[in-house]
């Protein structure tokens, strides 16, 4: 068993729907697909850095 399950515990559909309910009430409706879109560039971009950082420490490598 890993060290986030652990700590964290195990999420049952309860706790998702629990969660969901929070996050409504809290930003409402409108808000969540804004907040989501965020996120998921937020993830693209760090992928995209991530892609691209090999490549950096390969061409420096290589410049004296």
């Amino acid at each position: 068993m890993n060290q986030l399950s652990v700590i964290l515990g195990v999420v049952g559909p309860q706790q998702v729907i629990l969660i969901i309910v929070i996050l409504l009430l809290l930003f409402g409706g409108k808000k969540i697909p804004e907040l989501m879109r965020g996120l998921g560039s937020g993830i693209k971009e760090f992928k995209n850095a991530a892609k691209e950082d090999p490549d950096a420490k390969k061409d420096s490598e290589t410049k004296p």
